[in-house]
């Protein structure tokens, strides 16, 4: 059985992937920046030597035990954030099973975030496992708790459920047609938050935007994941809209695919920017039938193995800039011709 990345899901034309997240913090300790390293060491034990009572086959792992590769592979999954990897002499750890849909980060802004997750649209299933997961930690640990506020977070944006749901989409007919910036702004006004992906500042995307919920206190988990549902559901009616009209022009439509699948198929190296744009575009010509020598598996594949650390994983060696380049297009040839 592959991974979750690797699969596909509810409505994975439109949505890549679901991830729900809980804040924790153990009653007891300090918050993380004013804990020293000896009493973030304690938290650290604390949660390791109760690993083997949550289940799912989840394994400890200290961050300082992985190296730069496999860190950077991690953030590209998703599974950790960037942030987390930064050296900044704090005690680290993971904890995470075999197929990574639960990565737990340890001593990240807070002593436990907990993350499940899924491809396609899986919030409510995601939702029962988190919840599972978490009651079996607090009955065992002592978390931050007020009963006027809810759990407590060092962020006052965490402060409550401490659940943040997420979904990412691709969004590709509606940045051809001139909707994205109209539907984006609709989902704003809906108190969502919603960027770029690979996050501001960054202007290649590859269509691929995240949605998340922003109030964590007065509301419930249920709440939270219906409201995100919601809002998913209008986005991936109006993506398909959007890619019913393109496909009324279809000529313009399978040329332009079919071009940039050529590009994809047959350089000779390619830069991490141009394929996140590249790929956006294939994806859209295999999701929409157009693109047939090409399946689903491949495409999640593609989306993986071209980035950076996964990219080095895949050859099993550190990779330069142009080197990465060059066996990037080679890693697309081999992923193609399977």
């Amino acid at each position: 059985m592959s991974n979750w990345y690797l699969q596909n899901g509810r409505d994975s034309d439109v949505v890549i992937s679901s991830r729900v997240r809980l804040v924790r913090n153990l009653n007891g300790f300090k918050f993380l920046k004013k804990c020293s390293k000896e009493e973030q060491e304690k938290v650290l034990e604390k949660i390791k030597e109760i690993v083997p009572s949550i289940g799912h086959e989840l394994k400890y792992i200290n961050l300082e035990d992985l190296d730069d590769i496999t860190k950077l592979s991690l953030v590209e999954k998703h599974l950790i954030s960037p942030e987390f990897v930064i050296n900044n002499n704090a005690r680290k750890a993971i904890v995470i099973n075999n197929e990574e849909n639960i990565c737990i980060m340890l001593n990240e802004d807070d002593h436990i975030k907990l993350q499940v997750f899924s491809s396609g649209q899986e919030l409510d299933n995601l939702m029962n496992l988190i919840i599972e997961i978490d009651e079996k930690i607090g009955e065992i640990l002592n978390y931050s708790y007020s009963e006027k506020f809810g759990y407590i977070a060092t962020s006052p944006v965490s402060v409550g459920t401490g659940m943040k749901a997420s979904v990412i989409v691709h969004l590709p007919a509606l940045t051809y047609t001139g909707n994205l910036s109209k539907v984006l702004r609709i989902v704003n006004n809906f108190g969502m938050s919603v960027k770029g992906l690979y996050g501001e500042g960054t202007q290649n995307q590859g269509d691929m935007y995240l949605i998340s919920n922003n109030q964590t206190i007065g509301v419930t988990e249920k709440e939270i994941i219906a409201n995100v549902k919601n809002i998913a559901e209008k986005v991936i009616e109006q993506e398909r809209t959007a890619r019913k009209f393109l496909g009324k022009n279809s000529l313009e439509l399978e040329d332009r695919v079919y071009r940039t699948y050529g590009i994809l198929k047959y350089a000779s190296k390619m830069s991490s920017d141009e394929c996140k744009k590249i790929l956006s575009d294939v994806k859209l010509g295999v999701d929409l039938g157009i693109i047939k020598e090409l399946n689903d598996g491949k495409i999640k594949k593609l989306e993986l193995y071209t980035k950076s650390g996964n990219l080095q994983k895949y050859f099993g060696k550190t990779l330069e800039g142009y080197e990465r380049e060059i066996k990037r297009a080679e890693v697309i040839k081999q992923i193609i011709n399977e």
